[in-house]
């Protein structure tokens, strides 16, 4: 966690989203492990009801058609974030799968509360499934994966999919997400002060997606709060021991395997919010990154 921990050093007092996210540049372009030649990049805009959404396609060179697919949901807060910002873990997954990855670039807070982001993401996961044979994807095998927000919208990607007939969903990878869940859980408390996120900042971050809690209890902003977890794809939840969020991550493992959900929770023990860019850092950032992705290439072959 030190490389992760001095590139936080870099992030200046920042107050506006403008100033935040040219900290978050600064920080991921920092750690950011530089793409190999054989993998592959398309951009393109996907139209959904909503909105032009702008993906970054990942692919193997000489992958064959007919590949499986995972729809990537970057983090940062729901304000954070973007294609390039969010590429090493994106082309990571790609590298260590054999899947093609769409990453999505959906919109962001303050600009763009629940539910842009949510209908963004669904909107990318609906088309995918319904023309994946234009990017030369089987649009029938698809999982999701996000860490942080993205692991919120990924949830909430799946809850959507059961409720409204589909798509068919493989699989789905949450890690470090956030989930909705009340900050008064131990994690929020244990490790309040960060270092790589701290419990104000979630309740800030949350309470802007939430448009000050108008959406707090909607299943689709935040999926602990959905009464019924049951029918959802098999689960992969990945959780930091030093994390506000661990608990959230910890809450939807324990109700999805209640409600029989197929559901592997892995907690990575003396790691931060934030530990999928260091997977070449150590022995242990390289095991947890390939458990990862050991699940999603299990599901979707």
């Amino acid at each position: 966690m030190k490389p992760l921990l001095a590139a936080r050093v870099l992030m200046a007092p920042a107050k506006t989203p403008a100033e935040k996210r040219a900290n978050w540049t600064r920080y991921t372009n920092a750690i950011a492990i530089p793409r190999p030649a054989h993998i592959l990049t398309e951009d393109r805009i996907v139209p959904t009801p909503d909105h032009a959404v702008p993906v970054r396609i990942y692919r193997r060179d000489g992958q064959e058609a007919g590949a499986p697919a995972i729809v990537y949901l970057h983090g940062g807060g729901f304000m954070l974030g973007d294609l390039d910002s969010s590429d090493s873990n994106a082309w990571g997954l790609c590298d260590q799968t054999g899947a093609a990855v769409v990453s999505v670039d959906y919109r962001l807070t303050p600009e763009h509360p629940f539910p842009a982001a949510f209908n963004d993401s669904f909107g990318v996961l609906s088309w995918l499934a319904a023309q994946g044979g234009e990017i030369g994807v089987d649009g029938a095998r698809i999982a999701l994966c996000g860490d942080s927000a993205g692991g919120s919208l990924s949830a909430a990607c799946c809850l959507a999919a059961r409720d409204r007939g589909g798509p068919a969903i493989a699989a789905q990878a949450l890690v470090y997400p956030t989930l909705g869940a009340d900050p008064i859980l131990p994690s929020y408390i244990e490790s309040k002060d960060g270092p790589s996120l701290t419990t104000e900042s979630m309740i800030y971050y949350n309470d802007i997606y939430f448009s000050g809690w108008r959406f707090a209890a909607d299943p689709y902003a935040a999926p602990l709060k959905a009464p019924d977890l049951s029918g959802l794809p098999p689960t992969f939840i990945h959780t930091a021991e030093f994390d506000p969020l661990r608990d959230d991550g910890r809450e939807f493992a324990g109700r999805l395997a209640l409600e029989g959900v197929w559901v592997s929770y892995r907690e990575a023990r003396r790691m931060l919010h934030g530990f999928l860019r260091m997977r070449e850092a150590g022995s242990q950032g390289r095991a947890e990154f390939a458990a990862l992705c050991a699940f999603l290439r299990e599901h979707l072959a």
